[in-house]
């Protein structure tokens, strides 16, 4: 297993994990929208002038099997930055393998790398496997607003 930076050549396959998560969430009833986004914009965002947002991509065997997609945030009241982590998403026949854990311990590693103060993102209360998932890995509930899970994890630091 091996989680790598994307570069601007990785834009149809992020674009390509973003439809599968898109769908995922539809399965489990998170999302009934429309998908918004296009290569095109994936691209600007993540790899115009000012990046947005940055993408980790897990691979094995040299075929990516999923992807993290996360920004950073600042708090002035704080003066440290803590990282939003807005897509995990993971290969339905390669879960359970190491890949999400994988993705999550390189985003720890970058969040203590930049002081980060926590990791934060949301997720469906639905999605059962994932917040068991998270459970183990240490990340707390800290609010629930209907199906929408608010979730908070504190890498530890390195020995």
């Amino acid at each position: 297993m091996k989680v790598r930076i994307a570069n601007p050549d990785d834009v149809s396959l992020i674009f390509s994990f973003i439809q599968k998560k898109a769908e995922f969430d539809r399965n489990i009833g998170a999302f009934s929208g429309i998908l918004q986004t296009t290569e095109e914009k994936t691209r600007k965002t993540l790899f115009g002038k000012i990046p947005f947002s940055y993408v980790l991509l897990a691979e094995d065997s040299g075929r990516a099997i999923g992807f993290a997609l996360y920004g950073f945030r600042c708090s002035s009241f704080v003066g440290q930055p803590s990282i939003w982590l807005d897509d995990l998403y993971v290969d339905e026949d390669r879960r359970s393998q190491g890949a999400g854990a994988a993705l999550m311990e390189r985003l720890a590693g970058i969040a203590r790398e930049n002081d980060c103060t926590h990791i934060a993102w949301n997720a469906d209360a639905r999605n059962l496997r994932g917040l068991a998932f998270y459970h183990c890995l240490g990340a707390e509930i800290t609010e629930r607003h209907e199906n929408r899970c608010f979730l908070r994890w504190i890498p530890q630091p390195l020995a």
